[in-house]
């Protein structure tokens, strides 16, 4: 990826809001050339959309748990996500190494709730479950970290080369 795409990574993962006149300015080009490369890097998926961040407790699913799901029988087939992809509670589906299939990432209102969709995820999928809940989340939805080379600097002025790492902290 070209330097310039990378700084454009880099002010839009600190704020996905930045206008294309303020990203313009940040990393040194034309509001025209800026819009360009965004919609490329947006064509070429390494720019895969914009959401809002929430706050799951003002959502009332202030319990996050992490369900791990293991087929009873791995000679069935693994449609596991499939199976289980109606299930709103469930935010993320990982696929994993190890002695489990997948990874659930789960938020729900409460104990009682999170019984009720292991239950549902069992029955779904057909798998056994192992279920570690979350008591707090220091941190989440960090930016990566994207080195910029310091000799391009000068073309990207609004963002230094030490941001990348300086986001991730």
């Amino acid at each position: 990826m070209e330097e310039i795409d990378r700084a454009i990574v880099v002010a839009l993962t600190a704020d996905g809001r930045l206008s294309y006149t303020d990203l313009a300015e940040k990393v040194g080009l034309s509001v025209s050339a800026v819009h360009q490369r965004v919609r490329r890097l947006e064509q070429r998926g390494v720019i895969k959309g914009y959401a809002a961040r929430v706050s799951f407790e003002a959502l009332d699913l202030p319990l996050t748990a992490f369900v791990a799901i293991r087929p009873f029988d791995p000679s069935q087939p693994d449609d596991a996500p499939e199976r289980l992809a109606h299930l709103p509670e469930i935010d993320s589906c990982y696929s994993v190494a190890g002695e489990d299939f997948y990874l659930l990432l789960v938020r729900v209102a409460g104990p009682v709730d999170l019984e009720r969709v292991l239950q549902e995820i069992r029955t779904a999928a057909n798998v056994t479950t192992r279920t570690t809940v979350v008591l707090s989340t220091p941190y989440e939805h960090r930016p990566p970290k994207i080195t910029l080379d310091p000799a391009a600097h000068h073309r990207t002025r609004g963002v230094p080369p030490a941001a990348a790492g300086a986001q991730a902290d």
